[in-house]
């Protein structure tokens, strides 16, 4: 049996969205034990040209329901990128989730040689969804979800590699 594009790429993203969910719980929590405004840590960036840790959520949600988007056509839910507090984040990871919980496997199956065509504002890029969901969207997905851990790890959250990789 081989791996479709959706058993590579959807439970991934769930998996890093459960794991993302409690690293932002440990970073509330931090922030409240040690009297930092969520301000401080949500606007945090690693270097200033980044986005902020909202902006890393919000991209890994994106790159994450883009997947049965633009492989399995399923019809896109916009979200307005407006989340401002942990409870706005949580809430994202929450409709991220519960949209790629309502992916029918069948509907990236076979959908490999598919053409995807990303626009960006330097041009377009063509995939097809094969190397769109692994050398793209994967990679972009765990970029920022890396990138959220890294900035509140930077600001001192007390998380580490397991918090990263969950516990199996």
């Amino acid at each position: 049996m081989s791996l479709s594009l959706y058993d590579v790429s959807v439970p991934a993203f769930l998996r890093g969205f459960a794991n993302l969910t409690e690293i932002l719980k440990k970073g509330e929590a931090f922030a409240d034990e040690k009297g930092i405004a969520h301000k401080e840590l949500l606007e945090a960036r690693l270097i200033e040209d980044m986005l902020p840790l909202t902006g890393q959520i919000q991209r890994a949600s994106d790159s994450a329901k883009f997947v049965p988007v633009r492989v399995g056509g399923v019809e896109n839910v916009p979200f307005s990128d407006d989340e401002l507090t942990f409870a706005d984040l949580h809430a994202r990871i929450e409709k991220t989730v519960a949209f790629l919980k309502d992916v029918v496997p069948a509907s990236m199956a076979d959908r490999e040689d598919i053409e995807v065509v990303l626009k960006t504002r330097s041009g377009e890029t063509i995939f097809n969804g094969k190397s769109y969901v692994l050398g793209f969207a994967l990679p972009n997905f765990y970029f920022h979800v890396t990138t959220a851990y890294a900035i509140l790890r930077h600001k001192g959250v007390p998380v580490g590699k397991m918090d990263y990789l969950g516990r199996p």
